[in-house]
């Protein structure tokens, strides 16, 4: 029997997701996919001095280096790349369920929600902040979301091995999802009328999402429909905007003082 369409495609992506795999840059990303037990690695491409700055994490590790050349580094990756002498070839981190790592228990926490962001330097820098401030995850379209790369990692100095960053099917489904779990879903868009700290001032005990859209188109329609409020960043002058990585920041920073 024939197998269907839709189930043929759905092997093809699981069979595609499993064979993929992210050359990882940059000593500071290579070191903490090194020591990060959750990563499948599988080629090291350094040169002898990044060698003798990264020994401690090779050893730990138990990975065979190749040794290369710095005037032809042997890792595949884009020569204008500021890789620092090393290269990690690895597959994607699995962080399982949104569900099981989202899922409230004495805290009340925090998460944040990426609708269509693709640059990876932005979503590396949301890593970062969602690091610094203790988010449970940053979420993010499969689709129209910027994958795990060289660049990402690198812009996250090393929140990628560390900070959740779950990719899911469709957006709106996880925000549905999330509000079964007793989150309250608070959208950044600046013609809101209502500010941030005052929204968040009635969510002290309360789990929240934070969902940001990218800069130019903001949030999509369906994705502001979803959301439970709108609200906005208030700015001294009569026109501000921020980028949408400091923007998260900001935000964040906001929702861990509630």
């Amino acid at each position: 029997m024939k197998k269907p369409t839709w189930v043929v495609e759905k092997e093809r992506a699981k069979r595609a997701s499993a064979a993929q795999t992210v050359w990882l840059f940059g000593l500071h990303a290579v070191r903490d996919a090194l020591m990060n037990p959750m990563r499948e690695r599988l080629r090291l491409v350094v040169t002898k001095n990044a060698y003798d700055k990264l020994a401690d994490a090779i050893a730990e590790s138990g990975m065979e280096p190749e040794i290369s050349d710095p005037r032809k580094f042997a890792a595949p990756i884009d020569s204008g790349s500021v890789h620092q002498g090393a290269a990690l070839e690895v597959k994607p981190l699995d962080w399982g369920k949104l569900r099981d790592l989202c899922k409230p228990g004495k805290d009340a926490p925090r998460v944040i929600l990426l609708d269509r962001v693709t640059d990876p330097h932005n979503v590396g820098a949301i890593l970062r902040s969602a690091e610094v401030f203790g988010a449970r995850a940053v979420i993010a379209p499969s689709r129209y979301s910027a994958p795990e790369t060289g660049a990402l990692a690198k812009t996250a100095s090393g929140a990628l091995e560390r900070q959740p960053y779950v990719r899911v099917r469709n957006l709106a489904d996880a925000m549905g999802e999330l509000r079964e779990m007793g989150y309250v879903l608070l959208g950044l868009a600046g013609e809101a009328e209502d500010e941030i700290e005052t929204r968040l001032a009635d969510l002290k005990d309360v789990p929240v999402g934070l969902v940001l859209g990218a800069e130019g188109p903001g949030l999509r329609e369906r994705t502001r429909e979803t959301c439970d409020h709108l609200v906005k960043i208030p700015f001294a002058a009569e026109f501000g905007s921020l980028n949408v990585s400091n923007a998260s920041a900001v935000a964040l920073f906001a929702a861990t003082r509630t």
